[in-house]
């Protein structure tokens, strides 16, 4: 226990403790995201239905509208989409979804990223200009249109009856291979900085394996611009599931994320039940945005020139 204190002491002591104390709009963006985060791993328990279990659905209930209406009900908050699904309910299952594809996503572009970049830049030569070259190339391509092709290509090679089981890990590869490019520019220059100092030197002649080398000693001193990066990408690839799922080639309806419920409810917002898109899309950029934020501010506060 008096270490553990220790430890809690220290970090309230740190700069980005003390940074974060410092910024409303962090400490703002926190209290958003942890609340999207909180609604989304306990929805089993905090949403007020269960939107996907049919045999709780009542068609008699589609498009109410939200509670404060006149119209509207109490114990459909947020009101109904046209099958009867509690809005809110599919708000919060929904964000669970495209939080475990965001984050399953970021796991896999930073794991595959961080490894090419140390060893394009631990290694060089050859093999450092062609992964910086394919790097290059898939810069010239939007990560949209990269996770489009990565999820076309498997789904061909999937027989159809396995697309609406395997869609959430074929949306974690495809946006995960569409969003490894920063993290192997950003690990590489780090690299080539770091394999020059001493350390490194030391780790050579004492006969160290490069890849001991790379994943023991230059790797601990590369994550910093890493995590950020993380924190940011995060963002980006709830926002890219999103636009995938309202484009029709995301999670199926039966397990839908917040970009499938947008794209449901868009065809109801021009005949008046507006409800049914608007708040999954309040949903999806409070907590895109949310976590930009927090990305910025880790960004500032891990820059030793801004202190």
């Amino acid at each position: 226990m008096p270490a553990a204190e220790s430890r809690w002491r220290r970090w309230l002591d740190s700069d980005i403790a003390w940074s974060f104390r410092r910024s409303p709009v962090a400490i703002l963006a926190a209290v958003v995201a942890l609340i999207c985060v909180v609604g989304a791993l306990f929805a089993g328990w905090i949403a007020p239905h269960d939107p996907f279990d049919l045999a709780s659905l009542e068609l008699m209930d589609a498009l109410l509208p939200p509670a404060w209406t006149a119209e509207g009900r109490a114990t459909y908050l947020l009101g109904t989409d046209d099958q009867g699904r509690d809005v809110l309910s599919g708000i919060l299952y929904g964000a669970r979804i495209s939080l475990l594809v965001g984050v399953g996503s970021v796991v896999v572009a930073m794991v595959l990223g961080v490894s090419l970049g140390l060893l394009a830049g631990y290694a060089g030569g050859s093999i450092e200009a062609f992964i910086m070259r394919v790097a290059d190339v898939q810069l010239s391509f939007p990560a949209i249109l990269i996770a489009l092709l990565v999820d076309g290509v498997v789904r061909v090679a999937m027989p159809d009856s396995a697309h609406g089981g395997q869609a959430l890990w074929v949306l974690i590869a495809s946006i995960g291979l569409s969003g490894w490019v920063q993290y192997a520019r950003t690990v590489r220059g780090s690299t080539l900085v770091e394999k020059r100092k001493e350390y490194v030197q030391a780790a050579r002649v004492i006969g160290r394996h490069p890849v001991a080398i790379m994943f023991h000693h230059l790797l601990p001193n590369v994550l910093g611009p890493v995590l950020v990066i993380a924190t940011i990408h995060l963002a980006t690839a709830i926002i890219t599931e999103a636009t995938l799922s309202f484009l029709g080639v995301g999670m199926p309806v039966t397990t839908p994320s917040l970009g499938t419920l947008i794209r449901v409810g868009n065809d109801f917002l021009f005949s008046g039940e507006w409800w049914i898109t608007v708040f999954p899309g309040l949903a999806l950029v409070a907590l895109a945005l949310s976590v930009n934020l927090l990305g910025d501010w880790l960004r500032d506060a891990l820059n030793p020139r801004l202190r």
